[in-house]
């Protein structure tokens, strides 16, 4: 399976480093930053899937951050996990008033904060299954309707048999027409994190949803080395 992308925010030597390689031997891959300022600069070039920040930054704080973070239309559904030292409940609370999805306290425990990681990577992917998609009862985009109560689709007035992961891929990449998505996170969002899919399968499951579509299929496009959209 593909690793999720972790943000590491945090000045202290010793605590990313240790935060670092607690993440990577549980099979993750990470991306660290020593300021407010760099950690929103790695952020903006994309691909990260959870957050850790240290509230005690030099320069932007993290308060700063995670509201800047929050704010942001195309990073504000990034699970935010707060780092802050034992005692500081009043901090806390302002990391959780600002949007943070969680926290832990310094010290802590390796084993934790790898379970607090899991479980906010695993809401997302819950939710990813497209929120505004889950608004509404039908998607329609040209001769294509999906209707997500029933689970159904027609297209051009005719049902479409589909697997369940076919369906789930199609509501995806129609919920948001002309956004693309990795592989990785069209498994995160279809099967769940923990799913045990190699990114590879879903080329499969893409080919079999294009040939059911027929001359349709074409508006399933792949996006050379990132992944596939569906046309606008």
């Amino acid at each position: 399976m593909g690793k999720a992308n972790i943000l590491i925010v945090e000045d202290e030597e010793d605590i990313q480093q240790l935060v670092s390689y607690n993440l990577i031997k549980a099979g993750f891959h990470v991306v660290c930053a020593d300021t407010g300022e760099e950690g929103l600069q790695k952020l903006q070039a994309g691909g990260i899937d959870c957050i850790l920040l240290d509230l005690m930054l030099p320069g932007i704080d993290g308060l700063e951050v995670c509201r800047a973070i929050k704010k942001n239309e195309d990073s504000k559904s990034i699970p935010v996990l707060i780092l802050t030292a034992k005692g500081e409940e009043d901090h806390v609370v302002s990391g959780l008033d600002c949007g943070a999805d969680d926290y832990v306290t310094k010290p802590f425990s390796p084993k934790v904060l790898i379970a607090r990681v899991k479980t906010l990577l695993r809401r997302r992917a819950e939710q990813a299954v497209d929120s505004s998609a889950k608004k509404k009862e039908k998607i329609i985009i040209r001769g294509l309707e999906i209707h997500l109560g029933r689970h159904e689709v027609k297209l051009n007035g005719e049902p479409l048999q589909l697997t369940m992961s076919e369906f789930g891929i199609l509501v995806l990449l129609a919920g948001k027409p002309g956004w693309v998505y990795t592989r990785q996170q069209i498994i995160d969002a279809v099967r769940g994190y923990d799913f045990l899919v190699t990114p590879r399968a879903i080329d499969v499951q893409i080919f079999g949803l294009r040939k059911k579509m027929g001359d349709e299929g074409t508006n399933i496009e792949t996006v050379r080395g990132v992944g596939y959209r569906f046309k606008v």
